[in-house]
This record gives structure tokens, sequence and C-alpha cells, in this order.
């Protein structure tokens, strides 16, 4: 395996209720429970033939049997008031294990492949950043050889302004943006995935 190199993901525990409550205010909660937890096997299937060591940060709690395999991933709490706190604490942690080159990257894209991962691996050989922009104006993936603080300070997570506003931080340094995706948040981002709406509950 790289060494050097390491995937990061941040997934929330899969409970009624607590995953994709915006999606579940249209399709209701079982449904939405059953949508994440397909999020979750893709993005597992996505990241796991990957040649580079693979980390799960969990929202609430270690989960020891689930999609993620002990011998596969490093399990970790997630840390820190707000999604940025908690983001830079995984970055920190990455980077004081001797990492090179970090990438974390969302558990609600479907249509993320192997491919973007490992584009975006290669692209930080010239460039300090990488980010994979998200359709509704964040981004689903990031990635650097060093910890950029600024990056997690000063942001409306969750909002369209994420995006610009992690671009105009770098405005110093080189920056790749990979293919833009669509993250499932909300009905309109699932409407184009038959197999996604077999899974709402009537």
């Amino acid at each position: 395996m790289n060494q050097k190199n390491l995937i990061i993901t941040f997934t929330r525990n899969p409970e009624l209720g607590k995953v994709k409550t915006r999606l579940a205010k249209t399709i209701g909660n079982p449904s939405a429970l059953a949508i994440y937890k397909k999020l979750l096997e893709h993005t597992e299937s996505v990241l796991r033939p990957l040649n580079c060591d693979k980390a799960v940060y969990y929202s609430v709690k270690i989960r020891e049997n689930d999609v993620w395999d002990n011998s596969i991933y490093q399990k970790h709490q997630q840390h820190g008031n707000d999604l940025g706190q908690r983001m830079a604490n995984a970055f920190k942690h990455g980077f004081e294990n001797d990492y090179k080159k970090i990438i974390i990257v969302g558990s609600d894209l479907y249509d993320l492949k192997p491919e973007h991962i490992n584009q975006a691996f290669d692209a930080l050989d010239n460039n300090d950043v990488v980010l994979g922009p998200a359709e509704d104006g964040g981004y689903y993936l990031l990635g650097m050889k060093e910890l950029y603080a600024k990056l997690f300070q000063n942001k409306n997570w969750g909002t369209s302004s994420v995006l610009k506003e992690t671009l105009d931080n770098l405005e110093q340094e080189n920056v790749f943006l990979l293919e833009t995706l669509n993250d499932i948040d909300i009905y309109e981002d699932i409407e184009k995935y038959n197999d996604l709406k077999a899974l709402i509950k009537p």
C-alpha cells in the first residue's frame, strides 16, 4: 500500500431521524435512512480499491461491525464544534502521522468514482490544494499536502458560498479543480437516480 497517502471520509451514524434531514422533509425519515445507507455502501465501494491508507471519521460513535471493514479502514471519532474544526482536526491528525497527501471526501455522492480520488492524488504532485466542487456551491473533496488552517475558519458550512470563500482563501496557492458533482441533500438531487428513488417507501 502507498503509506504516504490517506483518504478520509466523514460519516454520520445511520440512525433514523439523524441523517439526510433535508431530504427526509420530502420523503420521510425511513426512506432518507435507506438512501443514506445506500450512499455509504457506494462510498465504501469507491474507497476500497484505492492504493492508499483509508480512514473513517464517525460523527457520534465508532462502530465496529458496519460497512467499513476494520481491517481496511482506520476508525476515528470526529472532534470539533463545527464541520470546519472537525475537518481541520482530521487533517492535522493525518499530517502528524506522517502522511504526505491527504484527501477528505464526502459520503453522499452517488456519482463519485475511484478515478476522482486518484486524479486528486495525482494533481497534488503539482498543486498545493485540490477541490472537488459540488453543484450546490460547496465542495465534495478537499486534498492538500500541508494544513491550510484558514480553509476551515469563518465559513457558513452547508451553504452555497463555501466553495467561493475557500477559493478566495487560496489566491496565493496553486489549486486544481476536479469536475463538479452532485451531492445528495434534497429530493431534487435524487431525481435522476432510479435506484435511489426505488428506496423511497410509500
